[in-house]
């Protein structure tokens, strides 16, 4: 039986990408090409998933009703980018060219790379279980990134753009700067990479990842009960960090799929008292600006928190 997700794939493909490529004189991407194809598809897939799970979860089990949800439609748009168009085309061709480079240049100087199953004999056949493994290794990674984040003021400042919304769903997830898009994407190939991912599953990981982390942005009073949440990051434990008195350094609940890190490391928050969100400090717009007023305003925060002590060491020179 044909994969309908391939055949999909395949048409987009031969009408839409063989033709550009031919005119553009890349058509040794052809077979690239496709693999981008079948991945987006599947971002399709992610995004009728999240969907079908979560308008429901907002619609009957809402933890907050707004009269007229402002913001959330461009928080459609951010998602639409990021899952259909951006995440395929920089984790699939990103991680692929990289890894294959890194790949031919350390063979040239006899070494091979090794993999989790290589490293761990008694894994070999056990895919399911490796997949799980990777996964796991890639939110301690993810914990890490989005933790410092939140540490350097730089980063924050573009980092708040995610922060700002105060109608916060589960189309949030995708509401970032594009520069920090950029390092989070840089992030996870260097894990990738680090912990010999094959490329072939290191999209599929991603899109598994994004999937559980959609749903914990969802407005929804869905709890996954005392043991649950020590298991699987929840909507009501990932509000937390979202609290409109969490943000920056005094935010909590830095995982984005397990909340082990932040049980280990003293950074999780299991109270479900949070309901508004947002970010008092950050410009208004970020919270309801146009795509392009918020790139530009985290850009201008980005550019004060960095700068503050040294203002600040100039105005203690002029006193």
């Amino acid at each position: 039986m044909t994969d309908p997700f391939a055949w999909i794939a395949g048409w987009i493909h031969e009408t839409v990408l063989l033709p550009l490529l031919w005119h553009a004189g890349l058509m040794q991407w052809e077979d690239t090409a496709f693999m981008w194809a079948l991945f987006a598809t599947y971002g399709v897939l992610q995004v009728a998933i999240n969907y079908l799970i979560c308008v429901p979860a907002e619609r009957f089990m809402p933890l907050v009703r707004w009269r007229r949800p402002e913001t959330v439609g461009m928080d459609v748009f951010y998602t639409l980018i990021a899952r259909i168009g951006v995440f395929p085309l920089v984790t699939f061709f990103g991680f692929y060219w990289t890894q294959t480079a890194l790949n031919g240049w350390l063979a040239d100087r006899g070494y091979i790379p090794p993999t989790l199953d290589t490293l761990v004999p008694a894994l070999m056949g056990m895919p399911v279980l490796t997949f799980f493994i990777y996964a796991v290794l890639l939110d301690f990674a993810d914990y890490w990134r989005h933790r410092f984040s939140h540490t350097f003021g730089w980063w924050y400042g573009l980092h708040a753009l995610h922060h700002a919304q105060r109608q916060m769903t589960f189309w949030s997830d995708d509401r970032n700067h594009v520069l920090d898009d950029v390092i989070t994407y840089v992030w996870f190939i260097a894990a990738g990479l680090l912990i010999g991912v094959p490329p072939m599953q290191f999209p599929l990981l991603v899109l598994v990842l994004r999937l559980v982390e959609s749903f914990s942005h969802a407005n929804t009073r869905i709890s996954f009960g005392w043991l649950g949440e020590r298991l699987l990051v929840s909507p009501q434990f990932h509000r937390a960090h979202h609290g409109l008195d969490a943000a920056g350094r005094n935010s909590c609940n830095y995982g984005g799929v397990f909340p082990w890190w932040d049980m280990m490391l003293r950074t999780a928050d299991f109270r479900h008292d949070v309901v508004e969100t947002g970010d008092s400090r950050a410009p208004e717009a970020l919270a309801s600006g146009s795509w392009l007023a918020q790139q530009k305003a985290g850009l201008a925060l980005s550019w004060r928190l960095l700068t503050r002590r040294r203002r600040r060491q100039r105005a203690a020179a002029a006193e």
